[in-house]
């Protein structure tokens, strides 16, 4: 049975004739009368009485008639509903985003976002870059907001812009008024960092590493708020990235005087996947409220 022949039965039962059928479903008469006759074949009885130049429904057709038509109502309406979602920017997007971002940059660009397409309904996770890429390969996620690098080939990114390394010290610090300083100037100083998994964690460690700095780290959070508050509190230093720069905090910031201390932040896809078209709005979005888009 094919929808096609559904649409020919209904077409001769509305029309009450199988050349006007014909023309209004845009195919010969012959070929319409011959998918009827397949119909009936495989139904196993006739579905029109022929009556000279006029049709008229058997007792079968009477009882198949609301069947078709329900099909055909099913399918237009899924037909519309696809070409609408198409069309259209409504519906669900999934973004991550690290901890180190969501609170910072991001969460401005989601309200302009959500103003501007207010039929996308967004939902936010916040989870650690490892947890970020596997629910982007599972597909839970439809996009992320990561620094780079990233582990793994089926991934996509596009970058959005870099920032500074800064260090966070006491406001009483001995170096807190320089405008810059070198690392290896904290040499004696006890470290705060984020723990572990935290890929921020990586990129302080490797600049300590450039610097030839092993950090006495005597303090661990997940979240650069306590580090800052630890660090306003005298319990040593940390390395913050520059969004998260505030001068509210009791602290100082002196940015790290190494052109490689800095990381770059990017939108990642998982690679052959299709995005609906509020994901891909909302990587545009990104873009276009990125320091690197272009004027």
């Amino acid at each position: 049975m094919e929808l096609h022949q559904l649409r020919y039965f209904s077409a001769v039962a509305e029309t009450g004739s199988f050349s006007r059928a014909a023309e209004k479903c845009h195919v010969s008469q012959p070929s319409l009368s011959q998918q009827i006759l397949k119909l009936e074949s495989e139904l196993g009885g006739r579905l029109f009485d022929r009556l000279g130049r006029s049709v008229r429904l058997t007792d079968l057709g009477e009882a198949f008639l609301p069947r078709a038509r329900s099909v055909l109502h099913e399918l237009s309406s899924a037909k519309n509903e696809l070409t609408e979602r198409l069309q259209s920017e409504a519906g669900p997007v999934v973004i991550g985003a690290i901890p180190t971002i969501a609170p910072y940059w991001l969460a401005s660009r989601l309200a302009t976002f959500s103003r501007k397409f207010p039929k996308v309904h967004l939902t936010i996770a916040e989870e650690i870059t490892p947890v970020l890429l596997e629910r982007l390969r599972a597909g839970s996620v439809d996009l992320a907001v990561l620094a780079l690098p990233i582990r793994g080939h089926e991934f996509d990114a596009h970058p959005l812009f870099s920032e500074r390394l800064f260090a966070a010290l006491p406001k009483k610090h001995k170096l807190a008024r320089r405008p810059s300083l070198q690392l290896a100037d904290l040499r004696r100083d006890p470290f705060l960092f984020l723990r572990d998994g935290h890929c921020f964690r990586d990129t302080a460690v490797a600049a300590c590493d450039r610097a030839r700095l092993d950090p006495r780290v005597v303090f661990e959070s997940g979240h650069l708020s306590s580090l800052l508050a630890m660090v306003g509190a005298g319990m040593g230093v940390s390395l913050v990235p520059e969004m998260a720069l505030d001068k509210s905090r009791p602290c100082r910031f002196v940015r790290i005087a190494d052109p490689q201390a800095e990381r770059t932040i990017a939108a990642v896809v998982l690679r052959g996947r299709t995005l609906n078209r509020g994901s891909r709005a909302l990587l545009s979005h990104l873009h276009a409220s990125s320091p690197l888009a272009p004027a």
